[in-house]
């Protein structure tokens, strides 16, 4: 019981990290908050969903280009309301503000085309058997989760640790005035930062979706809650502390319904929080700042 429930728990914390992921990018380079991430989410789901029943694609070809596609819609949504704000230097509340009438709107639009009746993926569409590993029950559906999302994440540490890409934007992240002088294109940047965000995003709600079928348009706000946990408890713009924050939440939710009860895996995610704000406001990876005046 406790092997399946441990089991069971990395996999739900490693979709959980891979969300994460791509809001702590996004923030840590960007510095901006954008509460349309959740709608990310909604968008890959159904976007994989719409790939699967009406292309005829399998779930291999169907996860990439939901990735993808969601990319590219994260690109749009930050030039429309994000790009402006960063040209002529706004307070990270207007971006705050105004992605939150954003996600309200799309998630409205999303409720009214497509209804609030959960959808699900057709059966089998993972084939394989079902195996028993020292009494641990794993589905090939779990094993394409989390292959998928340890893939993922290896390509995202190479992307930005070892290559001229990743350099730039770490350089964006730390100083973006000096990157800029240094002739990195910082609006170029932003870019990629957005697509990869947006494609983290997409590919979390594909294997979300995965894990329980069940694809509602406000699927991704609930995740959304989740995200903030995980990038708070890890420590703002650090990848390292998303994707260890992401697998202790994902633990914590499991066991927590496993051995007390379902109702109460919120609860137990706030009082982590709460508990990592006292003890390190900064999260449990992050680095403190010290401001003068």
């Amino acid at each position: 019981m406790f092997a399946q429930q441990l089991v069971n728990g990395v996999l739900l914390g490693a979709t959980y990290a891979l969300f994460a992921l791509g809001f702590t990018l996004m923030f840590g380079v960007l510095r901006v908050i954008n509460l349309t991430y959740g709608c990310y989410f909604s968008v890959g789901a159904f976007l994989a969903l719409f790939a699967v029943r009406l292309a005829g694609m399998s779930i291999w070809t169907a996860l990439p280009a939901a990735a993808v596609g969601t990319g590219v819609i994260a690109i749009v949504v930050d030039w429309l309301l994000l790009t402006r704000l960063r040209r002529v230097g706004a307070p990270e509340l207007s971006s705050l503000m105004v992605t939150l009438g954003a996600a309200l709107a799309i998630y409205a639009a999303g409720t009214a085309l497509l209804g609030p009746d959960i959808r699900r993926l057709p059966p089998g569409l993972v084939k394989g058997m079902p195996m028993i590993v020292g009494g641990v029950f794993i589905t090939p559906t779990q094993i394409l989760i989390l292959g998928a999302t340890g893939l993922i994440v290896g390509l995202l540490v190479w992307l930005i640790r070892f290559t001229r890409v990743g350099l730039a934007i770490r350089a964006v992240a730390e100083k973006p005035d000096a990157a800029g002088l240094m002739g990195i294109d910082t609006a170029r940047a932003a870019m990629l930062v957005s697509f990869v965000s947006g494609a983290l995003g997409g590919a979390a709600g594909v294997l979300i979706g995965l894990n329980f079928n069940a694809i509602q348009p406000y699927m991704g706000e609930e995740m959304m809650l989740r995200g903030f946990i995980v990038v708070i408890v890890g420590g703002l713009g650090d990848i390292r502390g998303a994707l260890l924050a992401g697998l202790l939440l994902g633990v914590v939710e499991v066991f927590t319904a496993g051995y007390i009860a379902s109702g109460l895996k919120e609860a137990v995610s706030f009082l982590i929080l709460v508990a990592v704000l006292w003890t390190r406001p900064a999260g449990l990876f992050g680095r403190a700042t010290a401001q003068r005046a």
